[in-house]
């Protein structure tokens, strides 16, 4: 029964094969082919992405900020894919500028990115970068950008809304304003570690050795001490001081411009414009 049966089952499966229809052949062989072009172009945005990611790694490695041209910006910041937040400072620090503000901006930008550079929470999620106004002309013209600074980040999907460019004219670009802003649009937050300052220290020391020099030469002769006009001198140099503008800048932190509430015009902007 066995060896009768083989032939009969093979003759079944050949009248099978004959009632397929033969339309079907090429739609499986069109599918075959779509589903192993798709993995490969899967594979490929994989590798593309992992090469992009191992770049910025090792640039991070060697500086916190890496500056970027035209093609740079188009290949890393513009072009998918991407998985990762970049901030871009658009900037001019060439000296021909003559932008102070930008070289205050780019201070405070650096103590940001040193800050994250060297915190334990440091990954490949975010990226801090830098164009040049010099080094990246067709940047500010594809963004349609006549000022700088400006700081804007750039999500790993999509195009940067509103909200991802840094209001610096109404809050300033203080780095822990810059860190806010950071963590309010990719849920990173970043801790602000400011290098210690001695100047102040050293010119403590310097003014306490210079007045204890004085009183050592004169030490014969001390009425000077007692003068009332160079006391009232002193005096009104300390009373000036303390009513000053840069006093109350330097105690309340204002914003570097002002925006009227009623026609929404800004005034007292630092910003570098018109060059461009």
């Amino acid at each position: 029964m066995g060896a009768r049966g083989a032939p009969s089952r093979r003759r079944q499966a050949g009248r099978r094969l004959r009632y397929l229809p033969t339309g079907s052949f090429p739609f499986l062989l069109l599918l075959l082919l779509l589903c192993i072009q798709l993995g490969g172009g899967q594979k490929k945005k994989e590798n593309l992405l992992a090469e992009k990611v191992e770049q910025l790694m090792e640039w991070s490695s060697r500086r916190s900020i890496f500056r970027m041209n035209g093609d740079k910006f188009r290949k890393f910041i513009k072009a998918p894919p991407r998985n990762y937040s970049m901030i871009v400072m658009f900037t001019a620090l060439q000296p021909q500028r003559q932008c102070s503000v930008c070289r205050q901006a780019n201070e405070e930008y650096q103590i940001l990115a040193n800050s994250w550079r060297y915190s334990s929470a440091f990954c490949n999620k975010l990226f801090f970068s830098m164009v040049d106004y010099d080094e990246g002309t067709d940047v500010f013209q594809q963004l349609n950008m006549n000022s700088a600074p400006t700081f804007m980040h750039f999500p790993p999907k999509g195009r940067p809304k509103r909200a991802d460019t840094f209001d610096l004219q109404r809050i300033g670009f203080a780095a822990e304003q810059l860190a806010k802003w950071i963590a309010d649009r990719t849920d990173v937050h970043i801790r602000v570690f400011r290098p210690p300052n001695y100047s102040g220290t050293i010119a403590l020391a310097l003014l306490v050795s210079l007045v204890g020099g004085l009183l050592y030469l004169r030490r014969n002769n001390l009425e000077f001490i007692y003068n009332k006009t160079g006391w009232a001198m002193v005096s009104l140099c300390i009373v000036f001081a303390m009513t000053s503008g840069q006093m109350w800048n330097h105690i309340r932190g204002p914003p570097y411009a002002h925006k009227n509430p009623h026609n929404g015009q800004v005034t007292g902007s630092r910003s570098c414009s018109g060059w461009f």
